[in-house]
Formats: C-alpha cells, structure tokens, sequence
C-alpha cells in the first residue's frame, strides 16, 4: 500500500469522528496537505505533511504509517507525528482564561431534551463559527 485516500486516512487515524466529516473537511478547503488544498479523493503518502484547520484549530501532522481501518487510539497515534505548534494547541486556553461561567439551567427544569440540547448545540457552533471568523 503505497496511497491512501486523504479522507479515509484522516478517519482511520481519528483525526475526525467519522468519514463524512473527514469529506466535508476536504470538499471546504480545511485540509491541505503539503501546503496545497486536496479532494476527498486525494491521495497521502507516507512522510508527507498534512494540515487541517478544525474547530478553529491549524493542526499539522506527518503522515508515518498508511491505514485504511480506523483502529483503536493507541495505534493510530503511531501513524502520524503531531507537529502542531504549541502556541496553535494552547489558543483556546489562552482565550477562554477569564470568560464567562458555566452553563446553568433552572432548578427543577429537568434534563435538557434532545431538541434542548441540539438548538444549545447549533447556537454554540454559530457563536463560535463568528468568533472565528473575526481572526
């Protein structure tokens, strides 16, 4: 196996929760590898470096092994070298020390219901999705 699909690999190796997110990642242009965007169909080698800007994050990675399997987290951490910089993985620290409290809900309303939960979830990734578009 000299080639692996970019999406496939980025799976396998949980850089993504599933495949179709690995895809769209790729279709939007969050995923380069050797500084130049790639289709989901794309191919990675071994020793090629590949970026992808998730949840506001650049992060960077060397391929070291090929796999087409999604295995379990220990070994897929043997298949690339992180060479995200620190500064990149401490970004949401720094900007989160200081902000606002944890979110509280109403004594006695109970758990949140699914639709609850799914309209907190879209509101979150839309304020999120603002305050990254201000870098």
């Amino acid at each position: 196996m000299k080639k692996v699909r970019i999406d496939k690999w980025l799976w396998s190796v949980r850089i993504f929760k599933s495949r179709t997110l690995a895809t769209n990642a790729c279709k939007s242009g969050r995923v380069k590898v050797e500084q130049a965007p790639i289709k989901a169909s794309g191919s990675v080698e071994v020793g090629q470096t590949v970026q992808v800007r998730k949840n506001g994050f650049d992060l960077e990675f060397k391929v070291l092994k090929l796999i087409e399997k999604r295995v379990g987290a220990t070994l897929a951490v043997e298949c690339y070298e992180d060479l995200t910089p620190p500064e990149e993985l401490n970004k949401f620290r720094n900007w989160f020390v200081g902000k606002g409290q944890s979110e509280v809900r109403a004594k006695g309303t109970g758990r949140p219901t699914k639709k609850d939960r799914r309209e907190l979830s879209d509101y979150k990734n839309f304020m999120y999705e603002d305050m990254e578009d201000e870098d």
